[in-house]
């Protein structure tokens, strides 16, 4: 799930994928706050059933206001992959087969089923996985989700070049999912006109897709590897049914995608509102997840962060049931917390930062530790408007704190994700016989802190003894331009967040030779390794009690071995609420607030 630039726009210039982790625990920041809930989304509950009990301060009615100076990519649930559309979309409007939930006493959200009666049932070989729904859900207009709105969902999210930039999980693992395209590429023309076609490649499209089968209310997924956390991938909205006779036009579904969760659509002014109310058809005692306590939700996108800060921080009127998800400026954060501790809600985000080295440009190790002890951690997070130690931890593995089977260690040795030591870069550089070595990265010219970041980067680069060429782009264009791996820049900093609690959701998708450059997964370091793709491979193969643990032990193997990338801290939250919002919590899957649960106090 690429997460949304939340915090400082210097991140709305990374690349940041989201997903979800597990645990427990929290860590200490650099200013003495505690990050409380480490976890991520490991545990589960298969048995889990509804009602959701509304807390007994909850009020009647009333509506929330949601203020954010981003907006989201889309609605539309095929194509949501960002944190911010995933927590509305999951939290409020649609419903998937399976679902998290924020449990207060872990202070971790818990894996349980949603549309379906469990979290799904595995065939011996891994290559099937079929899921029950329960009876009786209904979409707004009254008429009742039948797995083939499940199933016609699933087979949309192949439709890549009508509905780009979603989850592309089913294009790797489901059977065909490199040949099917969609139900839109029905004819041949059609499959003719999409980039790539050759005659005889064996693509097809159309309703008639080999992955996925419907008997009664059963939904079968069939794999072409096994797939041990489908059940995890499974509470996307892509999982979400779509009745077919709604989707005449595919591109302007997300103007009003049909609600099976406890909001509809009432208005959407893309960029700008989403205006929900309650959806009475809901049903509270088939859904283990979610309330339905107030009125409805009035979210205002691409609103000045001053303003909106201030705002909240007033807590006057309509400002004490108003909120905000991004992360709040260092200034904010400081008075509320002096002043309305209790507005302030703080928490773990399952996303790592990263500067990727291209393995094709950068072929001496030696040379990628100089890197790792040369970048400025401190500099370049206070830079960025950072609240260090609090929306920026610093990091050591690749996977985030709270991540199910993470294994912790430093690397280089001695490397504790702070610590920059320009005279151990010099030194590696000499061993190495490159000193003014040229290193050259992309940044966004028109983005302040960007700049900031990038002058951080200048300076600490040139101190251990590297030549610094920092090529200018824009925030428009930067997506594009550092994910293309033939440009000529050996340096890419992005990020990479969980799309569920484990290592399958961080690898694959970004150290995968086999699957280097394929739809969704960008491998930003260009690294191509026999033993590492085989060990994934073998990972995959396991059972799935042990493939949390193989992966974090893949993590320190593979940074030890071949050390592509340094890690330049761990994502964390830091958002304010007015004081009469209840059931206001930092879901660690997102580093979102709990919207599924939220209330007005009475």
């Amino acid at each position: 799930m690429k997460r949304t630039a939340i915090a400082a726009s210097a991140i709305a210039a990374l690349m940041l994928t989201a997903a979800c982790g597990g645990g427990g625990g929290g860590s200490e920041g650099n200013d003495g706050e505690f990050i409380e809930g480490g976890g991520a989304g490991a545990g589960k509950d298969a048995t889990a059933e509804g009602p959701v009990k509304v807390p007994a301060d909850a009020a009647e009615g009333g509506t929330v206001s949601i203020l954010t100076s981003v907006a989201p990519h889309t609605l539309d649930p095929t194509r949501t992959y960002y944190t911010d559309s995933g927590a509305i979309m999951s939290g409020l409007v649609t419903r998937s087969l399976t679902q998290y939930v924020y449990d207060e006493e872990s202070k971790d959200t818990i894996l349980v089923p949603d549309l379906a009666t469990d979290l799904g049932k595995t065939s011996e070989d891994g290559l099937t996985w079929t899921f029950e729904l329960r009876d009786g859900v209904k979409y707004e207009d009254g008429t009742e989700i039948t797995a083939e709105d499940v199933a016609y969902g699933i087979k949309r999210s192949f439709a890549i070049e009508t509905l780009p930039d979603g989850p592309t999980y089913q294009t790797t693992f489901f059977v065909d999912g490199d040949k099917y395209k969609g139900p839109f590429a029905d004819t041949e023309a059609e499959l003719k006109k999409l980039s790539g076609y050759e005659a005889g490649n064996g693509w097809y499209g159309g309703e008639d897709y080999k992955g996925v089968e419907v008997d009664g209310n059963k939904v079968i997924i069939k794999l072409a590897q096994p797939f041990p956390e489908l059940d995890y991938y499974a509470s996307f909205p892509v999982f979400s049914p779509i009745p077919k006779a709604k989707d005449t036009d595919p591109l302007a579904y997300e103007s009003h995608p049909m609600a099976t969760g406890p909001y509809k659509f009432a208005s959407y002014k893309p960029g700008a509102s989403l205006e929900l109310v309650k959806n009475d058809q809901w049903d509270a005692a088939s859904d283990p997840g979610r309330i339905q306590a107030v009125d409805g939700f009035s979210f205002k996108f691409a609103q000045d962060t001053a303003k909106l800060e201030n705002t909240i921080k007033g807590d006057k009127g309509a400002a004490q049931t108003t909120l905000t998800y991004d992360n709040v400026t260092p200034q904010t954060y400081k008075s509320v917390k002096e002043t309305a501790p209790d507005n302030l809600i703080l928490g773990s985000s399952p996303c790592t930062f990263m500067v990727f080295m291209d393995q094709n440009k950068i072929k001496d190790k030696k040379i990628r530790e100089a890197i790792g002890w040369a970048y400025p951690y401190q500099a370049a997070w206070k830079a960025a408007g950072e609240i260090v130690g609090v929306t920026r931890q610093p990091s050591t593995a690749i996977l985030p704190p709270g991540t199910a089977g993470r294994v912790d260690y430093e690397y280089p040795e001695g490397q504790d994700g702070q610590t920059t030591d320009p005279e151990k870069a010099k030194a590696l550089l000499k061993e190495a016989g490159a000193e003014g070595f040229e290193l050259k990265w992309y940044y966004a010219r028109d983005d302040e802190e960007a700049v900031a970041v990038k002058d951080q980067q200048v300076k600490a680069y040139e101190a251990a003894g590297f030549k610094a060429t920092p090529l200018a782009s824009t925030t428009e264009t930067i997506r594009d331009d550092r994910s293309d791996l033939k440009a000529d820049i050996n340096l890419r900093s992005s990020g990479w967040c969980s799309d569920w609690p484990s290592g399958g959701s961080w690898f694959p998708a970004q150290w995968d030779g086999k699957l280097a450059n394929t739809e969704g997964m960008p491998n930003p370091a260009n690294f191509k390794e026999a033993d590492a793709d085989a060990k994934q491979a073998e990972i995959l193969k396991m059972d799935p009690d042990e493939v949390p643990g193989a992966w974090g032990e893949f993590d320190k193997w593979m940074q030890e071995t071949y050390y592509p990338a340094v890690t330049i801290g761990y994502a964390g939250s830091a958002f304010i609420k007015g004081s009469k919002l209840g059931g206001v919590f930092n879901e660690p899957t997102k580093g979102m607030p709990t919207l599924s649960t939220m209330y007005v106090t009475k």
